[in-house]
C-alpha cells in the first residue's frame, strides 16, 4: 500500500508485460501498459507546465480511455485530479471546483459537442480556465514523445508510506445536503480498496471487464477501472450506462466475463438484451442502490446470472461489503472487507440493527467544502459515519 497510483501502474506493467492490452473503448485503438505509461508521461508533460505540484486539477471526460490517460497524466506529474460530474448543472459544477479550489479543468471538444454540455463548460468557464485535449495534442511535439518513451522504459515503482498517504483524487458527493462536497481519497485508501476487493474476488488477466459506469463515481473509478487495470484484466470502456440497447451488444461482442452496474441499469438492459448478451458473464457486481427483488430474479431466469451485491460509500474508496461466489446471501450486501473494522449505533425504536460506522485502510483523508475549501475536514478519529441503519448477521453478512 506504500506506494502512489503511477507507482502502482508500474508495478502492474512489471508484472504483466509491457505489450499486455488493458485498455480499449469505442474508438477501438487498444491500450498496452507501455502505450499507456508513455501516453500519460506526454500529456502529464504538457499539463504540469500549466498547474503546480499537489494542485487540484478538474477532469471533465468520459469512461474512456483519454480519462485513463488524463487520470494518470496527473497522477505522474503529482497533480490530483478531481473527477467532476458532467451529469449534474453548471451550479453544481462550479461548487464542487469551488470546494476543490480548482481553476483548470481539462476536457474534449468532441465530447463536449457530442454530450451537449456547452452550458456546463460555459457555466465553469466563469470561473476556471478550461483545457481541451485536443489542443493539448499539438503540444506534444517529438521531443516530448521521445522524452515519454524513454522516461517510460526507465521508470520503476517507489515505495513511500508519505506520497501513498497524501490526496491521489477528490470525488464529488452531495450526500444529503444538496451541496457538493470534495471526498479526498488517499492513494493509500484506493489501493487498500482495490487489495480488499481483489481479496475475496477472483479477478485474473484471462477475464474481459465491461465498464459503463461513469468514472466520477467511486464505484466506476475504482471497481470498473483501478481493480482490473492493477491486475492485468483488460477493461473496454463505454461512456454511458444508460445506453440499453448497446451495452449488452458490447457485452456479447467483446466476451464480457466482468460487468458492473446499478439496479436501475441493470433492469433496463434486461429489458432490452437477447438471452444470449450476457452468455460469457461469470460475475455480475451491482451497488450504488438497492437492488429488487425483481431484478436479481430476472436476471437469474433470463441470463441464469446470480447478481453480487455489494454496499459501499465515496467516502470508503468505495466498497465496504460484497457478495462473492464463495459467500453469498440473497437479499444481503455481503459480508465485510478484510481490514474494516465497524460499529453499530443503537437507534431508539430499531431493534437488531443500528447505524454503521467504519475505520480502515480505505476510509477517506476528508471533506472539501465549498464554504470553507482550504480546510480539509478528517472523519474523526478515523471513523465514517455513514448514516445507513444496518443489521450484521453472526455469519457476518450486512443486510440494510
Amino acid at each position: 500500500l506504500d506506494q502512489a497510483m503511477f507507482d502502482a501502474l508500474l508495478v502492474a506493467r512489471g508484472m504483466h508485460g509491457s505489450g499486455h492490452i488493458v485498455i480499449d473503448d469505442i474508438d477501438q485503438q487498444p491500450m498496452s501498459y507501455g502505450k499507456l505509461t508513455t501516453a500519460s508521461l506526454a500529456l502529464g508533460t504538457v499539463l504540469a507546465a500549466r498547474s503546480k505540484a499537489g494542485e487540484r486539477v478538474g477532469v471533465l471526460l468520459p469512461t474512456s480511455r483519454a480519462a485513463v490517460v488524463t487520470f494518470f497524466a496527473l497522477q505522474a506529474e503529482s497533480r490530483v485530479p478531481a473527477m467532476l460530474n458532467f451529469s449534474t448543472g453548471p451550479a453544481s459544477a462550479k461548487a464542487a471546483c469551488t470546494a476543490a479550489e480548482i481553476r483548470i479543468v481539462v476536457t474534449a471538444r468532441r465530447f463536449i459537442e457530442k454530450a451537449k454540455l456547452e452550458p456546463l463548460v460555459a457555466g465553469l468557464a466563469e470561473s476556471t480556465t478550461i483545457v481541451y485535449l485536443e489542443d493539448l495534442r499539438g503540444e506534444i511535439g517529438v521531443f516530448t514523445k521521445l522524452s515519454a518513451l524513454v522516461r517510460g522504459a526507465l521508470a520503476r515503482p517507489r515505495h513511500d508510506a508519505a506520497r501513498a498517504n497524501q490526496p491521489a483524487v477528490v470525488l464529488f458527493t452531495s450526500g444529503s445536503e444538496g451541496t457538493p462536497k470534495g471526498v479526498v481519497l488517499s492513494h493509500r485508501n484506493l489501493l487498500a480498496n482495490r487489495h480488499q476487493l481483489a481479496s475475496v474476488i477472483d479477478i485474473n488477466p484471462k477475464d474481459i471487464v465491461l465498464n459503463a459506469l461513469p468514472v466520477f463515481h467511486s464505484f466506476g473509478l475504482t471497481g470498473g477501472l483501478l481493480l482490473p487495470l492493477f491486475n492485468g484484466v483488460q477493461t473496454f470502456l463505454y461512456p454511458s450506462p444508460l445506453h440499453y440497447r448497446t451495452v449488452p451488444e458490447l457485452a456479447y461482442g467483446i466476451n464480457a466475463t466482468i460487468l458492473f452496474g446499478t439496479d436501475t441499469f441493470l433492469a433496463g438492459y434486461a429489458r432490452v438484451a437477447d438471452n444470449y448478451d450476457f452468455y460469457s458473464v461469470r460475475y455480475l457486481f451491482a451497488g450504488a442502490e438497492r437492488v429488487k427483488p425483481e431484478t436479481r430474479r430476472v436476471w437469474f431466469d433470463k441470463f441464469g446470472i446470480r447478481i453480487l451485491e455489494g454496499y459501499g460509500a465515496t467516502e470508503t474508496a468505495p466498497a465496504i461489503s460484497v457478495n462473492t461466489p464463495m459467500h453469498f446471501k440473497a437479499g444481503t450486501v455481503g459480508r465485510l472487507l478484510p481490514g474494516i473494522q465497524h460499529r453499530l449505533e443503537a437507534m431508539p425504536g430499531i431493534d437488531a440493527s443500528g447505524k454503521l460506522s467504519v475505520t480502515g485502510p480505505n476510509v477517506m483523508l476528508g471533506y472539501l467544502r465549498a464554504d470553507n475549501p482550504r480546510v480539509l475536514q478528517p472523519p474523526p478519529d478515523g471513523w465514517y459515519d455513514t448514516g445507513d441503519i444496518v443489521a450484521i448477521s453472526t455469519d457476518v453478512f450486512m443486510s440494510m
